[in-house]
């Protein structure tokens, strides 16, 4: 590495979170495990469990592998209609002194945001338009992530460069771009925006921590253009970018009926996995459609943690869905969280040192 990274890198997202550098891991279902989080933390980054795909007990013992194996904070990630949600909140807020902040989408109520900071946590939705980013402040969040459209997994539909600017102009927290972001550049053009750090996913589950089956990570390797990591709303009724393949190519040709079949055998495998009982099932159904979501929509919700679950853990990538952000096509190689990390620091303190001196240059 020809140019030397600081030790640390001050931001208001490195002085809230705690962590060395203004870079964070975002919390993927199946891929943002113990082992990532940990090599994210130790790295300079901040980390976050993607709880919202774990048992009680195995979101318990993630938090205690990765308390043992690093010293840095780190976070945990949860949505409000997985089964086990009241249980998760309790076990985040029993592990307050070394989980640093929750992140969410649609995320919990007022009441439950404020038990979190009062304990200390801080609370960190993602959000993809600037209505949901204003809402989310009034609720009580401290840090916003902005996540373009660029961005895999569940996204919106306006390009980070618009929504960013967008969001720093209405809020007073820090904000933290997401995206279509992968390395140096991208956190010095985040920074120069006004932003506070990046987050990313993709870029963090395309690397030597990440536990998804090599079978999987060649597809995320294979794909070498853009528009083969699409926008598609046949996995569970809402946009989410995933890359193009077999299994989402069926959802999509197979109708309405082909959708509604698959997904409640999803459902009941969710069920099965999550050890949901019937009439919780149903509750949960419930308040999904009371929070304004369809009946089709609400039905379908349970396919994407099962057809992710395909590829990112059973190693059948033609049998599940591959979510990614449009990154993962200019991205060619397999590097750890520690030379991923080290490397996009080094290039954004090059990248922004040169821009100083060109600035002062043209000042004499």
């Amino acid at each position: 590495m020809s140019t030397p990274i600081p030790a640390s890198w001050k931001t208001p997202l490195t002085e809230r979170l705690g962590c060395r550098y203004p870079v964070v891991q975002t919390a993927m279902g199946w891929v943002a495990d113990a082992g990532l989080v940990t090599g994210t933390t130790n790295a300079g980054g901040f980390g976050f469990l993607a709880g919202a795909t774990m048992s009680t007990e195995q979101l318990e013992q993630s938090i205690d592998t990765v308390s043992r194996n690093t010293r840095g904070n780190f976070g945990v990630n949860f949505h409000m209609f997985q089964p086990n949600a009241r249980e998760v909140i309790e076990v985040i807020l029993r592990h307050r002194d070394r989980v640093r902040a929750i992140s969410y989408g649609r995320g919990p109520d007022g009441a439950t945001i404020k038990r979190f900071k009062d304990a200390g946590i801080l609370c960190m939705p993602t959000v993809g338009a600037l209505k949901h980013a204003v809402k989310a402040i009034e609720l009580g969040a401290d840090i916003i992530t902005v996540q373009g459209q660029e961005g895999g997994g569940h996204t919106g539909s306006v390009p980070t460069t618009l929504l960013l600017p967008q969001v720093l102009d209405a809020v007073k927290v820090p904000v933290v771009a997401a995206g279509g972001f992968h390395d140096g550049r991208g956190l010095a053009g985040a920074l120069g925006f006004g932003a506070a750090g990046i987050a990313m996913g993709t870029r963090f589950l395309m690397t030597s921590n990440s536990p998804v089956p090599r079978v999987t990570l060649q597809r995320y390797l294979d794909v070498k253009s853009p528009t083969k990591i699409r926008v598609s709303h046949a996995v569970d009724g809402m946009p989410q970018r995933m890359v193009d393949n077999k299994a989402l190519l069926a959802l999509e040709s197979g109708g309405l009926l082909h959708r509604i079949v698959t997904a409640l055998s999803s459902a009941w495998k969710w069920r099965a996995y999550t050890h949901m009982t019937l009439a919780k099932m149903v509750a949960t159904f419930c308040q999904a459609l009371k929070a304004g979501d369809g009946a089709i929509q609400t039905m379908m919700a349970a396919n994407a943690p099962m057809l992710i679950q395909r590829a990112m853990v059973e190693g059948r990538p033609d049998e599940g869905v591959l979510p990614s952000g449009q990154a993962a096509a200019v991205i060619d190689d397999l590097p750890s969280c520690e030379e991923l990390i080290h490397g996009i620091i080094a290039q954004a303190v090059e990248l922004l040192d040169a821009v100083a001196a060109d600035v002062k240059e043209n000042e004499t």
